[in-house]
């Protein structure tokens, strides 16, 4: 045989193919987190081929890098689906790891990489044992957890508290899993939040956001601003199924005029910033993506001191640490379902000099979250399982 010509003895070895996954980037914050993580890997571009696998054919909320491959499945939110054509997609491409987001995603991924000894990365979104409801369908979800979490060559949890019920309650061994916060753009936040407000409020007002959903719990909130007394209005930001139940809600509270469900704002961070505070009476979360988004725009907080996340925020301390009312070194939790708590937070913020401290104090903590930091953490884990069979110990 002769000898390779000069073409093939100097080309660069042929770089690994890592295969990111999530059901879409519609509105969502798990879709911003995927969007935000893949704008931050430009560093990792050389050394890998990284592409994007997206289950269901929805409208993108969120740019992507031209130089990431994007595979557009169209699964139609259907789990069966999203496991066959995602495996089909795995043996068409042949990644050497995967990762991906949200239940639906992460059960498709195990499935779709079974067999092909090839390292396969899950995320954690959602506290799950709260995620899962006690329906039918929420135990067919525990039964997937538990049936494919376990065999993941490891698993990203967005908070200690997500990372720990899923040793606790789906036997995932915790050498296995690291905690990682959700990455928070400060910068891109601080450009956002200089825009036109996207709906006109006239005085003062509190502001909120989140899907119009039970494990929200704006009624909650709508029931302690009534007993607040405080002067103003409150603004909530988002759509959902509860949307009739909570304007019923107002109506009956005689509220018409001073609590505004604003609806979906494609840009709620001008309107977050102008608020005198901003509050989260959430019941469950995986990592509060809201509540940090506000601190970056320099605004106060009150939350909930629910699962999971926001006392790792506030407090910098487990949930179990925390009780009743804390005014904690970044923000002020308050136990959940209780709104004579949150009212009396909710007065205590209106007192100047406190408001302004604790805005200081958001604004700080929230550069915790820099998103270089968290994509060097999520390609860490990514390298360790390319490397060997786990990403060694954790938590």
């Amino acid at each position: 045989m002769g000898k390779p010509s000069d073409s093939v003895r100097k080309s660069a070895p042929l770089r690994r193919k890592i295969l990111f996954i999530i059901n879409s980037l519609t509105g969502g914050g798990a879709e911003r987190v995927m969007a935000t993580l893949l704008r931050h890997s430009e560093d990792w571009r050389t050394q890998y081929d990284i592409a994007l696998a997206l289950l269901d054919d929805e409208p993108q909320a969120y740019a992507i890098p031209d130089w990431i491959t994007i595979h557009q499945l169209d699964c139609g939110f259907s789990l069966i689906r999203s496991a066959s054509r995602l495996r089909a997609l795995v043996r068409e491409i042949r990644p050497d790891a995967t990762l991906s987001f949200l239940t639906r995603a992460n059960v498709a991924n195990a499935y779709a990489m079974r067999g092909r000894n090839r390292p396969w990365i899950i995320s954690e979104r959602v506290n799950t044992s709260a995620h899962l409801g006690a329906d039918a369908a929420g135990k067919v979800g525990r039964m997937l957890v538990r049936l494919s979490y376990p065999k993941a060559s490891a698993v990203i949890a967005v908070s200690h508290g997500v990372a720990d019920d899923l040793v606790r309650n789906f036997e995932v061994p915790a050498a296995r899993v690291t905690a990682i916060a959700n990455p928070v753009d400060v910068d891109f936040i601080a450009r956002r939040a200089a825009e036109p407000a996207p709906i006109p409020i006239d005085g003062p007002y509190v502001a909120a956001m989140g899907r119009l959903v039970a494990n929200k719990n704006f009624a909650l909130l709508i029931d302690a601003f009534a007993a607040s007394g405080i002067p103003g209005k409150l603004v909530i930001g988002g759509e959902g199924p509860l949307r009739g139940a909570l304007d019923a809600q107002i109506a009956r509270l005689g509220l018409q005029r001073r609590v505004i469900l604003a609806g979906f704002l494609e840009n709620p961070f001008p309107l977050v910033a102008g608020a005198r505070y901003f509050v989260l009476p959430s019941n469950a979360e995986g990592f509060p993506n809201g509540l940090v988004e506000a601190m970056a725009t320099g605004v106060a907080v009150v939350s909930t001191n629910c699962l999971s996340g926001p006392s790792e925020i506030l407090a910098e301390a487990a949930r179990e640490d925390i009780s009743g009312v804390t005014r904690s070194k970044h923000g002020i939790l308050v136990p959940c379902n209780d709104p004579a708590a949150m009212a009396g937070a909710m007065r205590a913020l209106e007192d100047e000099t406190l408001r302004t401290h604790y805005a200081m104090a958001a604004r700080e903590r929230a550069g915790a979250y820099a998103p270089h930091n968290a994509a060097r953490r999520y390609w860490r884990v990514i390298e360790q399982a390319l490397d060997g069979p786990g990403p060694g110990p954790a938590l």
